[in-house]
């Protein structure tokens, strides 16, 4: 079907197909589709997930099937479908100090050390990078810690992180940086009380001087070309790479060595691993790993 014959949203009748339902082949197809422009595998497991998540905006956009959808899907030049399926396909879930084992590690040993670092060669820029930041809970839990750590000192530091995801939508509820007052609720209570404030209807805000210091992108793992002109001292990677297969992740994490300073670590999620056999990094404790220093 030629692109300018599909019908406009909202005018194809809703009967060849239930909803309901879905067809191997509609599932492969967006199956696909999904792996070519998100990285993400779906296997055979999620096809009712997928058919659960999808079929509110079928009838949304008045399709009658997943094989009109996905040919709506490769044909939209507004990428404007292909946008709102990955952010209705993507499971978008954290709380802060979420493997908190994570946090302690870079409060007692990675931050200090490379601030020793730092120090050492007059140099005051801290580049940190949570790649599929979810709602934000991960950088800014960051910050806290940096803050506290650093103090009154903190204002003479370039400190900054980029948090990137490829959801709009949950770039939008890190942008309003206001949560449920569960997902704070790991957050040690000094920590709540000085960097937290309470708002209407029970929710829990982000103060102003934590929120300033996070730069927002949406950013597709996926890319060919990553846009840094620096490389980071930590990368935080945690629960994304679980959604690929074997080869998609081999290839993201030569990209993370590529754009990690030698010392620097790479985060992952405790339901991940990088394999025995890689020689990239060395293993630091479970989910941790350091890129090599240079040899003198």
């Amino acid at each position: 079907m030629k692109e300018n014959t599909i019908p406009p949203p909202n005018t194809i009748a809703a009967t060849a197909n239930p909803l309901g339902r879905i067809s191997t082949e509609e599932f492969n197809l967006l199956r696909s589709l999904v792996h070519e422009r998100f990285g993400i595998n779906l296997t055979d497991e999620k096809r009712t997930l997928v058919v659960s998540r999808l079929q509110t905006g079928l009838q949304e956009l008045g399709f009658g099937t997943f094989k009109e959808y996905y040919r709506y899907l490769v044909t939209d030049k507004s990428n404007n479908g292909i946008n709102d399926l990955i952010n209705r396909i993507s499971t978008n879930y954290s709380y802060f100090y979420r493997e908190k084992s994570h946090f302690d590690f870079f409060s007692r040993t990675a931050f200090p050390e490379l601030l020793k670092k730092k120090r050492a060669y007059g140099d005051d820029d801290i580049r940190i990078w949570t790649a599929g930041c979810s709602t934000g809970e991960e950088p800014y839990m960051l910050i806290m810690l940096m803050m506290e750590c650093l103090g009154l000192d903190y204002r003479n530091w370039d400190v900054g992180i980029l948090a990137t995801d490829i959801s709009e939508r949950v770039l939008k509820v890190a942008q309003k940086a206001v949560y449920p007052a569960d997902r704070v609720s790991q957050v040690p209570v000094d920590l709540r009380h000085k960097y937290f404030a309470s708002v209407p209807n029970g929710m829990i805000s982000v103060k102003g001087k934590v929120k300033q210091e996070i730069t927002l992108r949406r950013f597709n793992l996926m890319n060919q070309q990553f846009p840094f002109k620096k490389p980071f001292q930590m990368i935080f990677c945690r629960n994304v790479m679980i959604y690929f297969d074997a080869q998609t992740r081999h290839n993201l994490v030569k990209r993370f060595h590529q754009f990690l300073e030698p010392g620097g670590y790479l985060f992952i999620g405790h339901s991940e691993t990088l394999g025995r056999e890689q020689k990239l990094y060395n293993y630091i404790m479970p989910a941790c790993y350091q890129k090599p220093e240079l040899q003198s």
